[in-house]
C-alpha cells in the first residue's frame, strides 16, 4: 500500500471500521471479491447459481434478504465493464436500524487498495473482512541494529511501530595500562571478549529477523568502528548479511541509539511513513518559529486559511476523536455549527436569531468534517499518526490540527 496517500488510508480504515460493525438478524450479508483477471460475465452467473441454491434456506425471512442481496450484486455488476485494476468488492445485506420490520437494504461497492487474489463468495451475520483487513498490515519490515564494544540494542521498524528485541550488555573491560607482556595479554583477552560479545550479538539478530517474511533490509548503527567490524566478520547468517544496506554512526547505543538511526535514515527509508509524517511536522514546525512563516495551528484559523484557499497542506491528528455538530433552528431555519469532544457532549443550542432551542440534525467525526473541507479548497491532506514523537506532539501541544501554508495573507 506503499502508493496510498494518508488521506486515502484513513478513508479506507474508517470504510473498515464501519463495515466491521455491521450485522445481519441471520446468515444474511453477502461479501464478494473478484479479481481483476475474473470475468464479469462468470460472476453474474454464480451470483444466479447462488440465486437458486438459496431457495433452500429454511428461514423465509433470511431466504428472502439473501435473494435481495444477490439480485443488488447482479445489478451493481452491470454497472462496470470489467473489474477494476485491483478488482471489486461488494457487501450487500438487509441491516436492522431497531426492532422488527426496520432493516434496511445497504451496498457497499469499491476497488481495494491492493490486488485480490481469490475470488470469494461469502454469506454470514456479518460482511468477510479478512482480505481488506490484511491489505492494512504494514508489510514492510526493517531490522536495526545498535551496538558498540558495551551493549547492543536490535529493534524492527514496522510502518510507524518501533520495537525493541533485545538489548545486550557484554562486560567487555575497557583499556588496561598494563605495560609489555601484561598490556598484550590484556588486548588478547579484551579482542577475545569483543568477539564472543559480536558473536553472540550475531546469533540474537540472526534468531530474531531471518523468521520475518517481509525483511526488506536491516541498518547497523553505533558509535566507533565496531558495526563495520561486526559486517565484514563471520557473525550474521549470509542470508541478513545481504540484506545490509547501511551502517550508520550514532552518538548513542540504546534506544536513543535506534532512534538516531531512524532520524538519520531519511534518504534511506524515505518512502516510509515515519520518515514523512516526521519530515511534515519538523517542516510545519520551522515554519511555525519564523517570522512571517508558513505554519498555522487552530481549528479557527485554520478553517479561516482553508476558505480563503491558502492552505497547501492541511495536517491532521489521527488520534482527534472530536465530533462536528450540525443545528437548526426549526421556527427561522437557521443554521449553525460547533465541534464537541463526543457526540453527546452537546449543550442546548440557542438560535441568535430567534432565540429558539435549536436541534441537532447531524454529528460527524470532525476529520471527516475537515477531509471535506480540504477537498472543497484544494488543499492537500496527511493523516499523522500518534506514533511517533511528532504526532503526539501535534495532538498534544496544537490540538491535532496544522497546517502549511501556500502563502501568508
Amino acid at each position: 500500500m506503499s502508493e496510498v496517500s494518508s488521506k486515502e488510508l484513513y478513508e479506507f480504515k474508517r470504510t473498515l471500521g464501519e463495515l466491521s460493525e455491521k450485522k445481519g438478524r441471520g446468515t444474511e450479508l453477502v461479501s464478494v471479491y473478484i479479481p481483476n483477471d475474473k470475468q464479469l460475465s462468470d460472476v453474474s452467473k454464480h451470483m444466479r447459481e447462488e440465486y437458486g441454491q438459496s431457495a433452500n434456506i429454511k428461514s423465509k425471512q433470511t431466504r428472502k434478504n439473501v435473494q435481495s442481496a444477490i439480485e443488488v450484486i447482479i445489478q451493481k455488476i452491470k454497472l462496470f465493464a470489467k473489474s477494476p485494476e485491483n478488482g471489486l468488492v461488494l457487501f450487500v445485506g438487509m441491516i436492522p436500524k431497531g426492532g422488527p420490520g426496520t432493516e434496511k437494504m445497504e451496498s457497499y461497492v469499491f476497488e481495494p487498495p491492493e490486488s485480490i487474489q481469490t475470488y470469494t463468495y461469502y454469506c454470514n451475520s456479518e460482511f468477510y473482512l479478512d482480505p481488506l483487513k490484511y491489505m492494512m498490515d504494514t508489510k514492510e519490515v526493517y531490522g536495526i541494529a545498535v551496538l558498540d564494544r558495551k551493549e547492543a540494542t536490535i529493534a524492527t521498524l514496522k510502518g510507524k511501530r518501533i520495537d525493541i528485541l533485545k538489548h545486550l550488555t557484554s562486560g567487555v573491560p575497557g583499556k588496561h595500562k598494563a605495560g609489555g607482556q601484561s598490556q598484550r595479554r590484556f588486548d588478547r583477552l579484551i579482542d577475545l571478549a569483543a568477539h564472543e560479545f559480536k558473536k553472540r550479538i550475531g546469533d540474537h539478530i540472526n534468531e530474531a529477523l531471518l523468521q520475518i517474511e517481509d525483511l526488506k533490509g536491516i541498518i547497523l548503527g553505533g558509535p566507533g568502528h565496531t558495526k563495520e567490524e561486526f559486517l565484514k566478520g563471520d557473525y550474521l547468517n549470509y542470508k541478513l548479511k545481504d540484506m545490509v544496506i547501511s551502517t550508520i554512526d550514532t552518538s548513542y547505543t540504546g534506544d536513543f541509539g535506534i532512534k538516531e538511526i531512524i532520524d538519520k535514515s531519511t534518504d534511506l527509508l524515505n518512502e516510509m511513513d515515519v520518515i514523512k509524517e516526521k519530515q511534515l511536522v519538523k517542516k510545519f514546525l520551522t515554519e511555525l518559529i519564523h517570522d512571517n512563516g508558513l505554519g498555522a495551528y487552530g481549528e479557527k484559523e485554520i478553517r479561516k486559511y482553508l476558505e480563503m484557499g491558502a492552505v497547501d497542506t492541511l495536517l491532521i491528528s489521527e488520534g482527534l476523536e472530536h465530533d462536528r455538530q450540525y443545528f437548526k433552528c426549526e421556527n427561522c431555519g437557521k443554521q449553525t455549527q460547533v465541534t464537541v469532544k463526543s457526540k453527546s457532549d452537546h449543550e442546548k443550542m440557542i438560535c441568535t436569531e430567534c432565540e429558539e432551542q435549536m436541534k441537532l440534525s447531524k454529528a460527524r467525526k470532525l476529520i471527516d468534517h475537515y477531509l471535506d473541507l480540504a477537498n472543497e479548497y484544494d488543499s492537500d491532506v496527511e493523516i499523522i499518526s500518534t506514533e511517533t514523537e511528532e504526532g503526539n506532539q501535534l495532538l498534544k501541544a496544537f490540538g491535532g490540527f496544522a497546517a502549511i501554508l501556500r502563502y501568508r495573507p
